[in-house]
C-alpha cells in the first residue's frame, strides 16, 4: 500500500476512535464521516452540516459480512440488486442493530452501502465497524463534485481532513433503493 494513504488511513483511524468527524473521499463523492455506532460523533455531523436529526443518513460496510452484523435480516432482493448494480447502491433496510439511534430514519431504518475497494473500503476494513458517509455540504447545498469545490465551513468544521485532494471519486451519489416491508422496491435517487 502506498505510505502516503497507509499514514492518512492511521490518521483517519486515530480520529474515528476519539470520536470525531472527518473529510474523506467515499466510493462517490468526497464524504463527511465518523462512527456510525456513536451518538456523540453522529450528533457532530448534523450540527455541521445544519441538518435536523430526523433526516437519516448514509452509512458505508466493507462486505456482506458486515451487512449481515448490523442489520437483521439482509433480504434476498438486497443481495440481488448490489450483486446486479452497475453503480454505488444505497438500500435502506429494516431492522438495523448496533448503529446510534440518531442515525436511523424516523421509521427505524437505515440507508446503507456496501463498498468494495478504494480509501473508505480500506479505512472501514481496519475500523471494523460501519462509518457515515454523506456529501460534503451544508444542508441544501449542492453537493461538491470535487475536493477543490467544498467549502471552508465544512473543511474547518470537521476534526480531520484526509490529505489525498487528488484522489479521483465519482462526481455522482449513489442511487438510493428503499426495500418495502411487503416486498416492494421504491427508487428513491437514481
Amino acid at each position: 500500500m502506498d505510505s502516503t494513504i497507509n499514514r492518512e488511513l492511521i490518521n483517519t483511524l486515530n480520529v474515528l476512535n476519539a470520536n470525531g468527524t472527518l473529510l474523506y473521499p467515499s466510493d462517490t463523492i468526497w464524504g463527511i464521516g465518523c462512527d456510525a455506532t456513536n451518538p456523540e460523533a453522529v450528533s457532530k455531523i448534523y450540527k455541521l452540516k445544519q441538518r435536523i436529526e430526523s433526516k437519516a443518513l448514509i452509512c458505508l460496510v466493507n462486505g456482506y459480512k458486515m451487512l449481515e452484523d448490523y442489520v437483521e435480516i439482509v433480504p434476498q432482493k438486497a443481495i440481488k440488486i448490489i450483486s446486479e448494480a452497475t453503480k454505488p447502491t444505497t438500500i435502506i433496510y429494516n431492522n438495523p442493530r448496533l448503529f446510534a439511534k440518531n442515525l436511523l430514519a424516523e421509521d427505524g431504518s437505515i440507508a446503507i452501502r456496501m463498498t468494495t475497494s478504494g480509501f473508505a473500503h480500506e479505512l472501514i476494513t481496519q475500523f471494523n465497524k460501519p462509518i457515515v458517509s454523506t456529501s460534503a455540504n451544508i444542508s441544501g447545498e449542492p453537493s461538491p463534485k470535487s475536493f477543490k469545490e467544498i467549502s471552508d465551513g465544512i473543511l474547518k468544521g470537521v476534526d480531520y481532513v484526509v490529505n489525498l485532494p487528488d484522489i479521483k471519486t465519482d462526481t455522482r451519489p449513489s442511487t438510493i433503493i428503499k426495500l418495502n416491508e411487503d416486498g416492494t422496491v421504491q427508487i428513491i435517487r437514481e
